[in-house]
């Protein structure tokens, strides 16, 4: 079930991940000039995929996995990445250093990014024009055949419910297609398809590393603590519709995830409604890095 279904909440939570990753775009920025080369994998050892899961600011997280990973010297040879997975991972795939974008996610505040969001009634709330050139501007036309790490990003035909791969073209069109969460988003029209959040059909894309040639797949889950917290005491509509939604979206995630040969199950949730920590970055990157830490004893024995 999509993702984007989950009332008012969760569509804030999509709004706050896609403000700093915008603000990362906007006050960072990548050299342009700078050449951008394809990494040759090392045949000598298991190549290793990450999976990169969607779920909404909470998926901010996946810069403290990346970090963590980087750390501790576990070589990442595939990205895929649905959603804000797929916004992380392919910014990340074409410089390789994931501090640059922790601490310009850390320098600013997110409250300014509101002027970029272009709202529409028509399709979708946000057209996302202004994230596009954003991303357009700052690390340029960039062929997702020359990133540094070759990674596919995951989005959904919304005509067959398929979903779909990118791992050559356009980075910018691919990242604007995965993050194109329905009634939030407008869809991205591209070569007859229309194209809305991998989430929607991937939530954990351990397929999509896989298909790319991963031995061993690390898959980051997200929405795998759904569930942790109960958030009704009595039976409402509202409440009944949302946790409907949310054991579908849990269901999905975690039967994908379950494919993968180490998975990173983030508990980011408190037992409120809005768990404060999606708000806070700094939090979101430490829980991940914590989280990540705690598996690489698995990690490190599979490779």
């Amino acid at each position: 079930m999509p993702v984007s279904l989950c009332g008012a909440v969760h569509h804030q939570l999509v709004l706050d991940s896609i403000q700093h990753l915008s603000l990362f775009l906007n006050h960072v920025g990548l050299p342009i000039s700078v050449q951008i080369v394809s990494m040759n994998i090392s045949t000598n050892r298991p190549q290793i995929g990450l999976a990169l899961g969607s779920g909404g600011s909470r998926g901010l997280a996946h810069i403290g996995v990346i970090k963590a990973l980087e750390e501790a010297g576990i070589p990442v040879d595939y990205i895929a990445g649905s959603s804000i997975g797929a916004m992380i991972g392919g910014v990340y795939a074409i410089h390789k250093d994931i501090t640059l974008i922790e601490k310009a996610l850390l320098s600013v505040g997110w409250k300014k990014a509101l002027s970029l969001i272009d709202v529409s009634v028509k399709q979708g709330l946000i057209r996302g024009s202004k994230i596009e050139k954003i991303i357009q501007s700052q690390v340029g036309s960039v062929n997702m055949e020359k990133l540094m790490i070759p990674t596919t990003i995951v989005a959904t035909d919304l005509m067959t419910g398929k979903p779909v791969y990118f791992n050559q073209g356009d980075l910018t069109k691919a990242i604007r297609a995965s993050i194109s969460v329905p009634l939030v988003f407008r869809p991205v029209t591209y070569h007859g398809q229309i194209l809305a959040d991998g989430g929607l059909s991937m939530p954990v894309p351990v397929k999509a590393a896989r298909d790319m040639g991963a031995d061993i797949v690390i898959a980051v889950n997200i929405e795998g603590d759904l569930f942790d917290y109960r958030r009704v005491s009595k039976p409402g509509f509202m409440s009944i519709a949302l946790t409907s939604i949310d054991a579908l979206r849990y269901n999905l995630a975690d039967r994908e995830a379950g494919d993968a040969d180490v998975v990173i199950t983030i508990h980011s949730r408190s037992g409120k409604l809005i768990d404060e920590v999606a708000w806070d970055t700094k939090k979101l990157i430490s829980v991940g890095e914590r989280y990540t830490k705690a598996a690489l004893p698995k990690i490190r024995r599979l490779i």
